[in-house]
């Protein structure tokens, strides 16, 4: 599971950085300020979780189970959340109307805070 979530995290970051110099050279040509500024948060909490994923692979000593758990909300919250970000910011330069995606980015969020509280459940329990 070490090396699914250290890849994921990988993936995760170099994906954020291309995707964080999209919206700051390209991307702001084609929408306005407010849906840049969507678009970086989408990107900064990619990259957060991309961390998150890489200090989970590399350091953090939980079961396999809670590991699998991890690995999969963070997953499927990134994708939700900052995908949906992502859709929703661009929708103005593709001419797709993506608002039907709009109720991902909270339930993402919340996969996201489960997460984080799974996280601090583990620590407490240490």
């Amino acid at each position: 599971m070490n090396r699914k979530l250290l890849i994921l995290g990988s993936i995760f970051g170099g994906t954020a950085v291309l995707l964080g110099a999209f919206g700051a050279h390209g991307l702001q040509k084609l929408v306005d300020a407010s849906a840049v500024a969507s678009f970086e948060t989408g990107v900064r909490y990619q990259m957060y979780h991309a961390l998150l994923l890489i200090l989970l692979g590399s350091t953090l000593s939980c079961s396999e189970k809670r590991k699998r758990i991890l690995f999969y909300l963070l997953l499927i919250g990134v994708f939700m959340f900052s995908g949906s970000i992502y859709l929703l910011a661009t929708q103005t330069a593709t001419k797709i109307d993506f608002t039907s995606f709009a109720l991902f980015t909270p339930l993402g969020g919340t996969l996201l805070i489960i997460s984080w509280g799974i996280l601090l459940y583990t620590f407490v329990k240490r």
